[in-house]
């Protein structure tokens, strides 16, 4: 319902949110880019919710506004404002020389408030509000050094058949900009040095295997052509794009979970998804199960020492 001051009223569950000037362009058209608005990406969300949501519940997340939409000025909001209101969760966690209120997003109507605010992309910590240091999802980032998207499947062939020989559950993602994520879903037993250790360690295993093709260089003048294992963002306080959340980039890219066959698809690039049509590709369940199968780390390190020799 819309109010006569251009305000929309959307229902979510027991609320009612405010969007304000829905019909606000966030996504402008031209060339092959469709135009969006702030109303769209309410929509989106509201339709998304029942996919993403198990993917933000409990986290701990920073917020990419874009108040004049993406040709605009940005800003990455880690302290929930005053203003938010009540009903929407924070946690407060220790940051170095003080602590940040982060928001921290358990339900449709929140997820509906944050699009209203302009949070056109939801970054997640890799840990749960209740267990700050201990992370239950490890990610490698595939980060190409153009945008060369089968330098990145190739890559992701490989991560994947190392993880398989270490007995690892692992899923794909898109990241709606040029590469993919690889998630794979721990206990939560292990603190983030064990895991950062750990991850580094494949990654260094790849990389020592096709140093031609990939590199863990974290220095851009370091890495060539090569396409960067990134496993930075496995760190405390450290986040991730969440699933399903949408890109400031022109159409609209939507990081989008895949099954491991859909890497095959000669369709599919790191944008392949927008918001137009990642709620269908959401619907088949991408990755159905596969966060309930979180491992602990001892044997796959055991396997992959035993690899190196």
């Amino acid at each position: 319902m819309s109010g006569g001051d251009g305000t929309r009223r959307v229902r979510a569950g027991r609320r009612t949110v405010e969007v304000h000037r829905p019909d606000k362009v966030l996504f402008p058209g031209g060339g092959d880019a469709k135009e969006y608005t702030k109303g769209d990406l309410v929509d989106y969300h509201r339709a998304v919710a029942p996919f993403m949501l198990p993917h933000l519940r409990g986290r701990p997340l920073m917020l990419e506004r874009h108040p004049d939409g993406i040709d605009g000025p940005r800003f990455m909001q880690k302290n929930t404002p005053d203003h938010y209101p009540g009903w929407i969760p924070r946690v407060e966690l220790a940051k170095e020389g003080g602590t940040v209120r982060h928001t921290v997003c358990d339900d449709t109507a929140t997820l509906l408030y944050l699009a209203d605010q302009a949070s056109i992309t939801l970054h997640r910590w890799l840990s749960r509000a209740d267990s700050p240091d201990h992370p239950d999802r490890l990610v490698f980032d595939l980060d190409p050094a153009g945008d060369d998207f089968e330098a990145v499947r190739e890559a992701a062939r490989l991560l994947g058949e190392l993880l398989d020989e270490l007995e690892l559950p692992s899923a794909l993602m898109t990241t709606g900009s040029r590469g993919l994520h690889a998630i794979v879903p721990l206990t939560g037993r292990h603190d983030f040095d064990e895991v950062r250790a750990f991850a580094r360690d494949v990654a260094d295993t790849l990389a020592d295997a096709h140093p031609d093709r990939l590199t863990t260089a974290a220095r851009k003048k370091d890495r060539g052509d090569r396409l960067y294992l990134d496993i930075q963002r496995n760190a405390y306080a450290q986040t991730a794009v969440a699933p399903f959340t949408v890109r400031p980039r022109p159409g609209a890219p939507v990081a989008t979970p895949i099954t491991w066959d859909q890497l095959d698809d000669p369709e599919l690039h790191a944008r392949r998804w927008t918001l137009a049509d990642a709620v269908e590709q959401a619907r088949t369940n991408p990755w159905s199960g596969l966060l309930n199968r979180g491992r602990a780390l001892g044997p796959a390190r055991r396997r992959l020492h035993a690899l190196r020799g």
